[in-house]
């Protein structure tokens, strides 16, 4: 790139990797202790059973399994529908950021379509199924890409444009739907806290990633002419530049995709607007829906649920959408079931493929291990002066 925002700066900083005997970095992996795995799963059967038993009851809804089990069948195989047309959408957005790009990686060859399917849906299902706002799925995503051939620099840096990418259609609607309903333009109301505060909290989010776009493409190096002194302040500095440089050339380098115009960007659209199309597919499975604004927001609003230290959000994404339909005036029975609903749908069932993806994975990445492996060994057998193999001509 021309800016030098993927290659430039100083060196990364070491990342504290597993490595086997051979040196090699081993897959990411969530170590349990036996009661850490009773505790998560009294958590887990705990929540299951409190948001598709308890809640229904409070909220009059009734048993809700029988309830879901009664839903308009066409509309759920719709909303199933849209939920791969939401990963195929995620998939296309990756290939774009890490395959597509122009750079003099060799790693290409590996990324083919079928890789990059494991990649992005065992990283999805680590995503789900351990808590840490999706830092397990990035983790594994990660060490694949380093896996492949890609250098960690340059992972790192895509990692960060990728999500820059996604996540500003994420902030682009809250900042444009919460307007719109506090305004009065689009249908819905709403009162100041559900609709202006979240388009508050977008606009201080565009302003970070602009004023990180501002930093100089030399700032690591800026900053590491400080830390040449040595001591506890020098190597303060030298940590200081690592996390702003690295996202600075992350945010350039989404923009450069954009510029780009490649057309596999609008991924980015299709995982936000096919996943959101699924709720709003469970509210015609059990009552009319609410204005499309509000399912917008009230979806946007309860996916923040994701931060919160718990396993995929269990609790945390349910309770905050309920609660944000509910500050709207949407019927709370209707409102329950269709939220629950979506989250059958958009959590357990790509969590099962992405677990089988996860296996895949290992499987792919140890094969690339024994091709270097055979690599390194042919090498050695032709180089000049290398003794002939066992039974080989002379």
């Amino acid at each position: 790139m021309a800016d030098g925002s993927e290659t430039g700066g100083a060196t990364e900083a070491p990342e504290p990797l597993t490595r086997n005997p051979h040196g090699e970095e081993e897959m990411p992996r969530v170590r349990l202790t036996r009661r850490q795995v009773v505790v998560l799963g009294i958590f887990l059967a705990s929540a299951i059973g409190f948001l598709y038993f308890v809640l229904p009851k409070l909220t009059s809804a009734g048993e809700t399994v029988n309830r879901i089990e009664r839903g308009d069948k066409w509309w759920v195989a719709v909303g199933v529908l849209l939920e791969v047309l939401s990963f195929g959408g995620y998939v296309v957005l990756f290939r774009t950021v890490f395959v597509k790009r122009p750079h003099p990686q060799s790693h290409l060859q590996r990324l083919n379509w079928r890789v990059t399917y494991e990649i992005t849906m065992a990283g999805l299902a680590a995503t789900r199924l351990f808590a840490a706002a999706g830092a397990g799925g990035i983790a594994l995503t990660a060490w694949a890409l380093r896996r492949s051939g890609m250098e960690p620099r340059l992972v790192a840096c895509r990692l960060v444009a990728f999500n820059v990418i996604l996540y500003t259609v994420y902030a682009g609607s809250m900042l444009i739907d919460g307007l719109g309903l506090g305004l009065g333009l689009f249908p819905g109301g709403g009162s100041f806290a559900i609709t202006f505060v979240p388009a508050i909290v977008a606009a201080i989010l565009f302003s970070c990633a602009f004023g990180l776009a501002a930093l100089p493409g030399d700032i690591e190096r800026k900053f590491g002419e400080r830390a040449e002194g040595g001591g506890r302040l020098s190597r303060f500095w030298a940590r200081a530049a690592t996390v702003p440089g690295l996202v600075a050339s992350g945010v350039r380098t989404a923009w450069d995709v954009v510029k780009a115009k490649e057309w596999g960007i609008l991924g980015a659209l299709a995982w936000w607007g096919f996943d959101i199309a699924v709720l709003w597919a469970m509210f015609h499975a059990f009552g009319e829906p609410p204005p499309f604004t509000v399912i917008w927001m009230a979806y946007f609003v309860g996916t923040l649920g994701n931060l919160l230290p718990v396993p995929g959000g269990i609790g945390g994404v349910e309770g905050g959408m309920i609660g944000a339909f509910a500050a709207f005036g949407v019927n709370l029975e209707l409102a329950t079931l269709a939220v629950l609903s979506y989250r059958a749908i958009s959590f357990w069932l790509p969590t099962f493929p992405g677990t089988v993806a996860y296996f895949q994975l290992r499987h792919t990445v140890a094969r690339w291990r024994a091709e270097e492996g055979s690599d390194v060994l042919d090498a050695g057998e032709h180089a000049p002066g290398a003794p002939a193999r066992a039974g080989a001509h002379a």
